[in-house]
Order: structure tokens, then sequence, then C-alpha cells
């Protein structure tokens, strides 16, 4: 596993991946963070690509990530993690929206087990799912992070008018 690591300004963000493609994003300082392992390797250079395409993401410049993933998880896990990558960006959905999604309307709290694991923070968007009454719930980096990523998203968002 290669690392590196990406400025924001809630800390710094671990990108780690191997040779299948992105496999962690986390905020280094959030509630429930990932550290490298004595086996990891970090390699500044090659994951430049990837830190680049955080930092405009972060500038507002980015909106749709074009990286390879390799998360891991269960086949419900992938299921929701798939789901939540078709929110738009600047927009938000409730738990209970992602488990119709996925056609299991009664699952919405193995939605949020699956969305709190969740090994790629901002690419795969767990920060866009609220609760069903609109407030902000769990997310790994913490609510702040979230609130501050909804913001971030919600300026830079494309103006969109509806008939």
């Amino acid at each position: 596993m290669k690392y590196s690591f990406c400025d924001s300004t809630h800390g710094p963000l671990l990108i780690a991946i191997d040779r299948d493609g992105l496999r962690y994003v986390e905020f280094v300082r959030g509630e429930q963070p990932v550290t490298p392992t004595d086996e990891w390797q970090r390699d500044d250079l090659a994951l430049a690509p990837f830190v680049e395409q955080f930092a405009a993401y972060f500038a507002g410049r980015l909106q749709q990530f074009d990286l390879p993933l390799a998360a891991r998880g269960t086949p419900f896990q992938q299921a929701v993690w798939r789901a939540l990558c078709d929110i738009p960006y600047g927009e938000t959905v409730s738990y209970l929206e992602i488990a119709q999604a996925i056609g299991n309307p009664k699952s919405v709290r193995a939605v949020g087990a699956a969305n709190g694991r969740n090994p790629l923070s901002i690419i795969v968007p767990c920060h866009r799912v609220i609760g069903r009454s609109g407030e902000l719930t769990g997310y790994a980096g913490g609510i702040p992070i979230k609130r501050w990523l909804l913001e971030l998203e919600q300026r830079h968002a494309p103006f969109v008018l509806t008939p």
C-alpha cells in the first residue's frame, strides 16, 4: 500500500492506494482516523495525481473525481457505496432514499452502517447523506467536517433553473 497526504482546511487527508486503485481516503483528525501501518510506504510522487484532484475539489474547481476505486466491502456495502456515488454534487439525500435506491427500503439502519464504513471519504460522498428531517447525522470525519464539505459543494454547485 502506498500513501500520501493532502492538505485541507480541516487538516490532512490520508490517501492510500494499492495495485488495484484507491483504497482509503480519510481525514487524519476525524472521529475514525485511518493511519498508515508499518507495511505502507509513503510515495508522494505516485499519489500526486490523486492529491491534485483533491486540491482542485477543495478549491471548488472539481466536482467529479476521475480515479480508480478499489474499496473493499460486502456486497451490501458495495451497493450502498454505488448509490452514494449517484448523489449529485452539492445535493443531499436521506438514508431512507439510499435504502430505496438499492431496492431495500427497510434497510435504513444497515444503510447507515454501510455509510459509516465507507473507506473513500469525499469520492464516495457519504457526507451528502443526512437524516430524514434534514439534520446532519454521523460522519467519520465528524459533523463539523461534514458541514464544511456540504457548504463547500453548495457554494460551487452549478446553478440549475427548473421550470
